[in-house]
């Protein structure tokens, strides 16, 4: 670790002037992470929407030259994250995809090539079709990675072309971050990300009342609380949304009361009153 690097990825609060900067670029490669793998989960359970993307090779066989050495040259490259946040390989999802891969592996022919092929040939549809779902699901990939302005790896508009597509194939496929299990802790999110994000967060999930009593706190105090406040409520990071959810989530905030509940209190602010008076504070 170099000299001044934070630990865990938290940002020390001298670093934090209040203005609203990007997310830093390694919490959005992991975010993303979490997105890529909820995405492959959910193409292995949608066979409809993996032949969709399979449609993928008509453009690759009609954009190149190069003769094949084979019969057929088509296949899934297995995506790798770089980077990813401890709790993904325990989440809902992670474990999802690893139970249907021992599922099909325990079932499948997979050393012999002519076991293996008669095998496929006797499959009924929907088996045949939920296992190119599942083969299939390993080359998605919707990762933010860093641009490389020197030609090397993915370009500007690549990326942005990654993640417009990845976004038409979660809307395809259902996907919603909340339903798969990612929600913004302490560790997922607010310790990693200066306080005007935190705020920014607990702004659009509870009303501008609610971030001016977090406005004062320190950083750890702030992300404790702010996990407190969003637990539950749907809050996603613009990263994780999906475009034709982010109007629809935008009227969900709205329509929190801008004035202040008991619940929205800090708790150091409540943990000491009677009923009584935190509900009066509450109400001022």
């Amino acid at each position: 670790m170099s000299v001044g690097q934070p630990i865990g990825g938290a940002l020390p609060e001298d670093e934090d002037d209040g203005a609203l900067k990007p997310l830093p670029e390694r919490l959005v490669m992991e975010l993303t992470a979490h997105r890529t793998l909820a995405l492959r989960e959910a193409i292995g359970r949608s066979p409809d929407v993996a032949l969709t993307l399979l449609l993928k090779l008509v453009t690759d066989t009609f954009r190149t030259s190069e003769a094949s050495g084979s019969c057929l040259e088509a296949s899934v490259r297995h995506v790798y994250m770089s980077a990813q946040a401890p709790d993904l390989k325990d989440s809902v999802v992670a474990k999802l995809v690893d139970e249907r891969h021992a599922e099909w592996e325990a079932d499948l022919p997979l050393g012999d090539d002519a076991a293996l092929w008669d095998y496929l040939t006797v499959l009924d549809q929907g088996s045949w079709l939920a296992l190119l779902a599942h083969c299939l699901s390993f080359g998605v990939n919707a990762l933010h990675e860093k641009v490389n302005p020197y030609g090397a790896g993915i370009s500007a508009g690549g990326l942005t072309r990654r993640m417009a597509y990845s976004d038409l194939v979660a809307r395809a496929t259902g996907l919603h971050l909340v339903e798969a299990g990612w929600e913004p802790t302490v560790e997922t999110y607010h310790n990693r990300v200066p306080k005007a994000r935190i705020l920014e967060a607990v702004r659009e999930a509870k009303g501008e009342g609610t971030a001016q009593l977090l406005d004062h706190l320190k950083k750890g105090e702030m992300a404790t609380e702010a996990e407190r406040l969003l637990k539950g409520i749907g809050w996603l990071p613009e990263v994780l949304r999906r475009n034709d959810l982010v109007a629809l989530d935008g009227e969900d905030y709205a329509e929190v009361a801008d004035s202040v509940s008991e619940a929205d209190l800090p708790a150091f602010l409540t943990d000491d009153l009677p009923a009584e008076g935190a509900s009066m504070l509450a109400a001022e």
